[in-house]
């Protein structure tokens, strides 16, 4: 399993970025262990299939599906 700032790396967006994908429930699932987060990489790369579109219309509909 991956560290936090090691799955931000493999997605190559800043920890910030994750953790507040993490608060809002829109990036990749994760493992809580104790106090400590932790990412497996086969969510990580699910998560980047999940992120592929044919389009930005629908880019941007599944963005406003995933907003509160």
């Amino acid at each position: 399993m991956l560290t936090e700032l090691e799955a931000a790396d493999f997605l190559k967006i800043s920890h910030r970025a994750l953790q507040a994908w993490r608060v809002r429930g829109a990036g990749p699932a994760f493992v809580k262990v104790g106090r400590l987060v932790r990412y497996r990489r086969a969510d990580l790369l699910d998560f980047c299939a999940s992120q592929t579109f044919a389009s930005t219309s629908a880019a941007d509909a599944q963005r406003a599906e995933v907003r509160p």
